[in-house]
């Protein structure tokens, strides 16, 4: 799971900044090889979260929208705790970005609440 969901986040953050995503893109983002996104978006299509067709971009399913604005809003609390408790906002990136896939509901919830102050 926590590989869709940073797969998922990439191709919306890509299509944002970018206007499209592809594989190549992809696989820079990663550093991963082209073959591994391929492997990768082949079985994300067969989940349904996105879409993709020979020399097309990558797009997201409704469903991997979804699934890319709940991680989008799990990253951000996540991170705005750690920088609430006093992680330099650094660290607070990378450890956002681990911590984020493990996080239960409610401890997120407990999260909100202190980055809220």
């Amino acid at each position: 799971m926590e590989i869709a969901e940073d797969y998922v986040e990439a191709v919306a953050e890509l299509i944002e900044s970018n206007g499209s995503c592809r594989v190549t893109d992809l696989a820079e983002y990663f550093g991963v090889t082209h073959v591994t996104v391929i492997k990768t978006v082949q079985r994300l299509e067969r989940d349904g979260l996105l879409t993709t067709e020979p020399y097309k971009p990558v797009e997201l399913t409704s469903a991997g929208r979804q699934m890319a604005q709940e991680c989008k809003e799990r990253h951000d609390i996540v991170y705005q705790f750690l920088i609430a408790i006093g992680v330099d906002e650094a660290a607070a990136a990378v450890d956002a970005e681990g911590i984020e896939h493990h996080v239960s509901p409610a401890t997120l919830a407990a999260f909100k609440k202190i980055a809220q102050k």
